[in-house]
């Protein structure tokens, strides 16, 4: 049977991931516009730029075609288990970077003054990295379940690869076809018993009554009819 829940579940997590990805949309593109009088970018907010658009583009694009559309390769699980496993590898990238500028800018942490830009350019930095780490646990939480339920499926008889999520079975057994037995009473034909139909003798030594003028009696007599059994199959003799 399909998975009801886990269908719930993962349209929940990506409506997650699509408000986190907007939120380090506009942290990175922020970061983007502070260097970018400066001739240079920090490598973090180009790289989770990019992410945030791939991901605000591809993730609602596959929701929107698995509701609309039966079929499409973008709502196969292997397409999912692929592309997903993609993304959870490109934020946890960001979230690497990050952590990098923020040990070479920040070594002793935010300890600036409130208020001060400093104080706000570290806290937004930290802001980065927690919404690009949330984004790759959930994709990469997400591809681990699908991936153990499809081979679950797989090793059953079901083939879940090529189907979407809420078509897949991924617990259930593979069906086996009923053959369909005939009653006894039904059947109306005789068994074959590759033998010919039986036919009844006639009686043995019969003898033309009719007579004719000008002949004998012996003359008369005629010939008694030669019987040929015929084999049906039965034991023929008498019975005591």
């Amino acid at each position: 049977m399909a998975l009801g829940w886990f269908s719930v579940a993962r349209i929940t997590l990506f409506s997650l991931a699509i408000a986190f990805s907007l939120i380090g949309l506009g942290l990175n593109a922020y970061f983007i516009s502070l260097t970018v009088s400066y001739d240079f970018y920090f490598t973090f907010s180009a790289l989770g730029l990019a992410t945030a658009m791939l991901t605000l583009f591809t993730i609602p694009v596959m929701l929107i075609i698995d509701f609309v559309r039966r079929g499409a390769f973008t709502s196969m699980v292997v397409f999912e288990l692929s592309w997903l496993f993609t993304l959870a590898i490109l934020w946890v990238a960001t979230a690497g970077e990050a952590v990098s500028t923020f040990n070479f800018y920040y070594p002793r942490g935010c300890i600036y003054a409130d208020g001060t830009e400093a104080e706000t350019y570290c806290l937004e930095l930290q802001a980065v990295e927690a919404f690009a780490f949330l984004n790759f646990f959930i994709f990469l939480g997400y591809t681990g379940v699908l991936l153990v339920f499809s081979i679950i499926g797989s090793t059953r008889g079901n083939g879940v690869w090529t189907y979407s999520v809420k078509e897949a079975t991924f617990l259930g057994q593979k069906s086996q076809p009923i053959q369909q037995q005939v009653p006894l009473s039904q059947y109306s034909g005789a068994p074959p018993t590759g033998y010919a139909p039986v036919v009844q003798p006639r009686q043995l030594g019969t003898y033309n009554t009719h007579t004719h003028s000008g002949t004998s009696p012996q003359s008369h007599q005629t010939q008694p009819q030669q019987f040929q059994p015929v084999y049906s199959g039965q034991p023929q003799g008498i019975s005591v």
